[in-house]
């Protein structure tokens, strides 16, 4: 147990984390190359609804017959009772920069730049030595978790590009005035871990929430494949926290956001 400002204490050993992370990093490398699939796919998807042309359904298929589809199905048949009124988003069109599916599609970009920031500014935090001593292993977590996001965020981005909307290379969201706040003032590991595990707990149900939400297959696959790789992120965190992350068959989806919170 290592003891650090404010008199927190590492409820796990170092090693300990230092094997989940690595475990998480392993993960979120074999799904690399279906997330970028899935991604290209709704690209495609997007485009053929802009133009009118046909649509190339067999790699979809390919792909949610691959595995995405299965994960995406037994994602969403958890939360069948937990969707809001105000998070259904197919079939409509909403105001703003971003309509239909790429409302979803910006909002999970915006989440993802919101936890990049967030670890970051832990990063600087600890450098700057305002949450005392941090133990190498928590360091290389958060290290490893921001990488992650980033890619999830550039996969994302790609798919808004490609549709010919702009990039999101901020945080669009409303609720980012109270999580600068909150950040800034965290004083020990503890604290900045118990902020991101909101993030992560919320981008991970979010990611829940589209998987009934979107209207494409290939949106679903790809929100289907990082879904896991949030919930992992959020599940190491409760170890660091000290609080036994209890399994459960299905993610809920009570803390997902609401494309609401685009302030674009």
């Amino acid at each position: 147990m290592t003891t650090t400002k404010g008199g927190w204490d590492l409820p796990i050993s170092e090693g300990e984390l230092t094997r989940l992370t690595r475990d998480m990093h392993q993960a979120h490398q074999e799904t690399l190359p279906t997330m970028r699939a899935g991604a290209l796919d709704l690209t495609e998807e997007i485009r053929a609804r802009q133009t009118g042309a046909p649509r190339d359904s067999g790699r979809r298929r390919f792909l949610l017959g691959a595995g995405g589809a299965a994960v995406a199905l037994t994602l969403a048949a958890c939360s069948s009772n937990s969707r809001s009124s105000d998070a259904a988003t197919s079939g409509r069109t909403v105001s703003g920069r971003y309509t239909g599916d790429l409302k979803v599609v910006a909002l999970a970009t915006a989440l993802e730049n919101q936890a990049v920031g967030a670890y970051q500014a832990a990063l600087d935090a600890a450098k700057a030595g305002k949450l005392g001593t941090v133990p190498p292993a928590v360091a290389t977590f958060v290290t490893t978790a921001m990488a992650q996001h980033a890619d999830h965020a550039k996969a994302w981005n790609a798919v808004l590009t490609g549709a010919g909307k702009p990039a999101v290379t901020n945080v669009p969201l409303s609720n980012q005035p109270a999580t600068l706040a909150a950040l800034g003032q965290a004083g020990t590991v503890g604290d900045v871990a118990k902020l991101a595990l909101q993030l992560e707990d919320q981008a991970a149900q979010t990611y829940l929430y589209a998987t009934y939400n979107v209207t494409s297959p290939g949106g679903i696959a790809t929100a289907a494949t990082i879904a896991p790789v949030e919930a992992m992120h959020a599940a190491i965190l409760n170890y660091v926290l000290g609080q036994y992350p209890v399994p459960d068959d299905f993610l809920p989806a009570d803390k997902a956001a609401s494309p609401a919170l685009l302030t674009v």
